[in-house]
C-alpha cells in the first residue's frame, strides 16, 4: 500500500486553532477571481487587501493556472463525492472500528518512515519507528492497536520527499495534485519511491491483497480523507489558493529541518 501524501500533518498545521471548525463554503469565483471578493470597509474608506508577505508570494508557482483548475476540480469532487462518502463510512462504521481501521494503515505507513529515517541517518527515530513497527504488528494485532504510542514510542513521518530534500534536493515548481492535494515536483518523485518501497515491504501481504481485492486500496483512501479535518471553503477566504500554497511550502521546509 503506497503512504498517502503528509497531508494529514500539512492540514494540522494549517488548521490550528478554530479553523477546523468552520463552515463557510467558497463558490467557485473565490478560486477564479479573488479580487471581486475584496471587501468595503466604510471606516477605512477602502477596499480591504489580506496582508500578504514576500516569501508567500514567491513560492515558485509557473503553472499557477493549471493548479487552480486542478484546486476547483478537487473542491467539488469533495464536495459531490468524497465527503458523502467519508460522511457514509461515519455513519456505518463504529467508532472503535474506524480508530482500527486508521491504526492498521497507519503501521503499514511506517515501512517507509523507517527506510526514509535510514536514508537521513536519523538513528534515535530509525529505532523509535522499528520498535513501533514491531509493538504493533505483534501486540496490537497486526496494528489494529497502537500499544508503541503508549509506550513512548510516538509516530515519525518521513517520506522520500523529505529525504531528497534533506539532501538538498530543490522544491522545484509547486504542483496541486488531482484529489491528492498540494505537493511540488520533488515530492511527487518521492511519492513514487515510498509506493515502491510500500510494495516490495508487502508487510502482511497488504500490498499483494490490495492488487487481487481493489477495495482494500479503496477503504485507505476513504480512511485518510476521514481523518483530516481540512474542508476546501472553510479559511473564509478569497486567497485561500495562495494561503494554501503557503502553507504547504512552510510546512515541507519544517518537516525537512526535524
Amino acid at each position: 500500500m503506497a503512504k498517502p501524501i503528509p497531508l494529514a500533518i500539512f492540514f494540522t498545521l494549517l488548521l490550528g486553532g478554530n479553523l477546523a471548525h468552520a463552515e463557510h463554503a467558497v463558490d467557485d469565483d473565490g478560486f477564479k477571481q479573488p479580487m471581486q471578493h475584496l471587501q468595503f470597509n466604510p471606516g477605512l474608506d477602502q477596499r480591504e487587501f489580506e496582508r500578504s508577505t514576500l516569501s508567500a508570494l514567491n513560492v515558485y508557482d509557473p503553472l499557477e493556472s493549471w493548479n487552480r483548475r486542478v484546486y476547483h476540480f478537487n473542491y467539488r469532487f469533495d464536495e459531490w463525492v468524497f465527503l458523502p462518502i467519508v460522511d457514509g463510512y461515519r455513519y456505518v462504521t463504529p467508532t472503535l472500528l474506524q480508530k482500527g481501521v486508521t491504526n492498521f494503515f497507519s503501521n503499514l505507513g511506517d515501512v517507509p518512515n523507517l527506510f526514509n529515517s535510514l536514508l537521513q541517518f536519523k538513528g534515535k527515530r530509525s529505532l523509535q519507528t522499528s520498535g513501533r513497527l514491531l509493538l504493533n504488528t505483534t501486540l496490537g494485532i497486526a496494528g489494529l492497536w497502537d500499544p508503541a504510542t503508549k509506550m513512548g514510542l510516538p509516530k515519525q513521518s518521513e517520506d522520500f520527499g523529505q529525504t531528497l530534500g534533506f539532501y538538498g534536493t530543490p522544491a522545484g515548481p509547486y504542483l496541486m495534485l488531482p484529489l491528492l492535494g498540494p505537493s511540488n515536483l520533488r515530492d511527487v518523485s518521492g511519492l513514487v519511491v515510498d509506493f515502491n518501497v510500500d510494495g516490495q515491504a508487502n508487510l502482511l501481504n497488504v500490498a499483494e491483497a490490495s492488487r487481487a481485492y481493489p477495495e482494500i486500496t479503496l477503504l485507505e483512501v476513504i480512511d485518510n480523507r476521514s481523518t483530516v479535518n481540512f474542508r476546501y471553503g472553510q479559511l473564509n477566504s478569497p486567497f485561500e489558493y495562495e494561503k494554501i500554497r503557503f502553507f504547504y511550502h512552510e510546512a515541507r521546509k519544517l518537516q525537512i529541518a526535524e
